[in-house]
């Protein structure tokens, strides 16, 4: 990191309601200090690495997770190769203890290569996990996955799901990026990225500014905190995060849900800006311009300004949709989109 930077805000030991109200209504990330220190996990991670991969063996029921390893030299950086042809790591389905207990054995190596499961789903690979470690604030349907591995650093993305992260062993440090400040990130190919989502091509350790001029606009915005064992984060959808894993063993647990899919309207935002851009991006600037307008209108617009000269009986698609109709328009567009 160049400089310190302003901590995201915190609370400490929140309970369900505090977090609920004051943390997720703000849409504002936010570091939850202590939110899940009671689970025994933790009190194993707390004990020693070996604990903690001893209680994972325990439960494991042995179905493999997707691994990811790279080279020493790479410092843990998951990344692009250097002719971005690729990436800089080779892949491999374990069991979740088998990983663990590989970043165990490294952790004894001076420069070891950097051994990662990333976004296994626990009730995949590990059942009895979820049970004995909850997250209540949440509803039951959002399940968790776990992030294990030694000193892996993931670069600036985003996601499109809320998302809380719960350090279970080892350190992690995040940086948090705005969504307005995707113009200094400087990011990379949408479809073709390491870890699935876009990612920012800018080293947040070594920035090269002569290379990334607009980069010190997204510092200026950016906030940081150290999580450790116990610790939680809130990160909102589409807030760019960097984070860094610290200590030769690391486990981290995470929660990603919708913010619309109380409604049921809401699969992939994503998905809808790739088709935004496979139709609107190639049309000329002053169309683009036009189109536009009409996004910020329609999909940006508040109700008042959308509605309100409309009657109630025919909003329509602007309108509450019931589950029959979602369903129905949905395969209405599914059918457009598979014409041509």
């Amino acid at each position: 990191m160049t400089r310190a930077l302003p901590a995201i805000r915190e609370f400490t030991a929140p309970d369900d309601e505090a977090i609920r109200t004051e943390v997720l209504a703000s849409g504002k990330p936010a570091v939850l200090r202590g939110l899940v220190r009671q689970w025994p996990a933790v009190a194993h991670a707390l004990t020693s690495p070996s604990a903690i991969v001893a209680y994972l063996a325990g439960l494991d029921n042995g179905t493999p997770v997707d691994a990811i390893m790279t080279a020493p030299e790479e410092r843990g950086r998951v990344f692009y190769n250097s002719a971005m042809s690729g990436f800089n790591f080779v892949r491999n389905r374990l069991p979740l203890a088998a990983v663990a207990e590989q970043v165990l054995r490294y952790s004894a190596f001076p420069n070891p290569p950097a051994v990662a499961a990333q976004s296994a789903l626990i009730r995949d690979c590990v059942p009895g996990f979820a049970a004995a470690n909850r997250l209540d604030c949440l509803p039951p349907d959002v399940l968790p996955r776990i992030w294990l591995g030694n000193a892996i650093t993931t670069p600036a993305h985003f996601d499109e799901w809320n998302n809380i992260g719960c350090v279970v062993s080892g350190r992690r440090r995040f940086t948090l990026f705005p969504p307005e400040q995707i113009g200094n990130l400087y990011v990379g190919p949408l479809d073709f990225a390491p870890t699935g989502a876009p990612m920012s091509l800018v080293h947040v350790a070594e920035p090269d500014f002569e290379r990334y001029p607009k980069y010190r606009e997204a510092l200026a915005a950016a906030t940081s905190a150290e999580l450790g064992p116990g610790d939680a984060i809130y990160v909102p959808p589409a807030w760019w995060h960097h984070v860094e894993s610290l200590e030769p063993f690391n486990l981290l647990v995470n929660y990603w849900w919708h913010a619309g899919a109380t409604t049921g309207r809401t699969d992939s935002a994503f998905e809808s800006l790739m088709h935004s851009i496979l139709n609107l991006r190639h049309l000329p600037p002053a169309t683009r311009e036009a189109w536009g307008a009409i996004y910020a209108h329609y999909v940006f617009g508040t109700d008042a300004d959308v509605t309100a000269h409309i009657p109630p009986e025919r909003h329509g698609l602007l309108g509450e949709l019931s589950g029959e109709r979602v369903r129905a328009l949905r395969a209405e567009l599914l059918g457009r989109l598979t014409k041509g």
